[in-house]
């Protein structure tokens, strides 16, 4: 039996016990703040069961020799052949702020009350994890309904035949780059809808907008130019073990091309035998 395990982690208040709870209702068995010295211990008594069970271990910084019990753990584990991914749950500082701020709990690196004291260590800490992560998601923006929505994506078909997951993402960069995405693409070269009045009210997933951003000559030249890099890329992602990957397109305000590009992209990879979910950041955002 092949064990598999997902590790969840990342920044104090990011999501990592809602995280559990999904995948506890997608069937995982789930250990909350498991020390990372005794993954390796868990990973040998799942072996020993004869039914087949995905494990889902929620790890963070109050547990001892964090980062360095986890790369063991971890290498151990891939040493012996388990399938293993780590998610890593991030948010920007001032949304960490707030839900640290409206729960009134102390951040556990902080020395005194100042919770920003706390998310910079746990920053400086967690930078190397964050960097190796199969998958790094982003909650800034997310309610508790998107969070789920977006882990189910991840989850609920996860493993099946695909080596490589992918998703897509649009987004405006008045609202800010994402921070859970591999690959960035800017479309703002493109003429803007926005500018035209009848399609301003419109979104990107309306005929008219897409019609008149696909009508557009060098919309076909970027794609075409995207289609042969993700030719290159991925299968070589492929042969270097990576399992998901995270593809950003954004333009201004994430209403209009952003979204009629990340459409277009998913149909790309899917010619190319790939599965993306997709994802429209800002679409309906001010």
């Amino acid at each position: 039996m092949e064990l598999d395990l997902t590790i969840i982690t990342g920044m104090s208040g990011a999501g990592r016990s809602e995280a559990a709870n999904v995948l506890e209702d997608l069937g995982f068995f789930v250990i909350d703040n498991l020390p990372p010295a005794l993954i390796a211990k868990v990973a040998e008594l799942a072996r020993g069961r004869e039914q087949s069970t995905r494990y889902a271990l929620v790890v963070d910084v109050r547990s001892g020799a964090f980062v360095q019990d986890l790369d063991s753990a971890l290498a151990e584990l891939r040493g012996r052949g388990a399938r293993t991914r780590v998610v890593f749950l991030d948010a920007s500082d001032d949304v960490l702020v707030r839900r640290f701020e409206a729960t009134r709990r102390r951040h556990p690196l902080a020395d005194s009350d100042r919770v920003s004291e706390g998310i910079a260590r746990e920053r400086q800490l967690l930078g190397g994890l964050k960097g190796e992560a199969d998958i790094v998601l982003d909650t800034s923006t997310l309610n508790v309904h998107e969070l789920r929505d977006r882990l189910r994506a991840l989850f609920v078909e996860d493993g099946g035949d695909e080596l490589l997951q992918t998703s897509i993402v649009s987004f405006g960069y008045k609202h800010g780059l994402p921070l859970d995405v591999d690959l960035v693409f800017d479309c703002r070269f493109l003429p803007n809808p926005h500018w035209v009045d009848e399609l301003r009210p419109l979104r990107g997933t309306d005929p008219q907008v897409r019609g008149y951003v696909l009508d557009q000559p060098e919309t076909a030249a970027f794609v075409e130019h995207l289609e042969g890099l993700f030719a290159l890329l991925l299968p070589a992602y492929v042969r270097e073990g990576k399992s998901y990957l995270s593809i950003g397109v954004g333009c201004t305000g994430g209403h209009h091309r952003s979204v009629v590009l990340a459409e277009e992209l998913g149909g790309v990879l899917e010619r190319m035998g790939f599965r993306p979910t997709i994802h429209h950041r800002d679409v309906d955002r001010a």
